[in-house]
């Protein structure tokens, strides 16, 4: 790959993007995530993904440099439908996936990061959807996403005005899970990305559907999935282990069976 590489430790592929000097989002790091996704999907070395960027950014914004060749509406259109699609994928991932946010996530950069399950940040990171300052919408699931997580007000003030919001704020605002230092973002990312990693596969992977219908469908949808999940879980032999390791106050070894 060009602009992505990971390794895996402890069950955790961290993922990282190197496009200096700003780790703009381009065409070619998309089809990468989504190439990334497709390698680690049914790899059982691999029970969770770390997503950073290399350099000063996570991701400074998308490339505006590939908008200049593109002249007719459907193009952009094609565009934006084939980023959404890599995204929704991410979003449902059945594996937990989590971006680890320093420097600035903008614009499509904030994009790939709201489309991971969690999100860490560092105290003094940028994060917001500027597009309108160039005349522009999001494109990538931000006015669909960026809502769902800090509210429609709260949303319609990050676009309109263009103005970033901190680290902190994004964790206040409910954006990001929790704020870390600039030295300690990745150590701390992969610490909680390993204790992640031992819990059962099956059971993270029914608890990401499950959530899906919080976002998507009605209470009464979700807690119907729910119920049925439950049950599909409780008989495995991963939950059997857990219940036995509770039982006897030994850490679990589960097995994804």
């Amino acid at each position: 790959m060009e602009f992505l590489s990971w390794k895996v430790e402890d069950g955790v592929a961290n993922v990282t993007i190197a496009r200096p000097p700003a780790n703009a989002l381009s065409r070619g790091i998309i089809a990468e995530v989504n190439a990334v996704l497709d390698a680690v999907e049914h790899d059982d070395a691999v029970r969770v993904l770390v997503l950073h960027g290399e350099g000063r950014f996570f991701s400074a914004g998308a490339d505006i440099k590939e908008f200049t060749g593109v002249e007719s509406g459907e193009e952009f259109t094609k565009l934006a439908s084939n980023g959404q699609q890599v995204f929704e994928r991410l979003e449902s991932f059945p594996k937990p996936v989590i971006a680890a946010i320093h420097g600035a996530a903008l614009g499509g950069g904030l994009e790939l990061a709201m489309s991971c399950h969690m999100r860490f940040v560092t105290e003094s990171a940028k994060l917001g959807l500027p597009e309108l300052q160039l005349g522009l919408i999001p494109g990538f699931g931000g006015t669909q996403r960026l809502p769902r997580y800090v509210g429609v007000a709260k949303a319609a003030e990050m676009m309109f005005t263009s103005e970033p919001i901190s680290g902190t704020e994004a964790v206040q605002w409910g954006l990001a899970n929790r704020a870390f230092s600039e030295e300690t973002l990745l150590e701390e990312t992969l610490k909680i990305a390993k204790s992640i990693a031992k819990k059962s596969p099956i059971a993270l992977k029914a608890a990401i559907q499950t959530l899906q219908y919080a976002k998507h469908a009605s209470f009464y949808e979700g807690i119907e999935a729910e119920a049925k999940s439950f049950g599909t879980v409780f008989v495995t032999e991963d939950a059997k282990e857990g219940i036995q390791a509770f039982i006897e106050k030994r850490e679990p070894m589960f097995t994804g069976r």
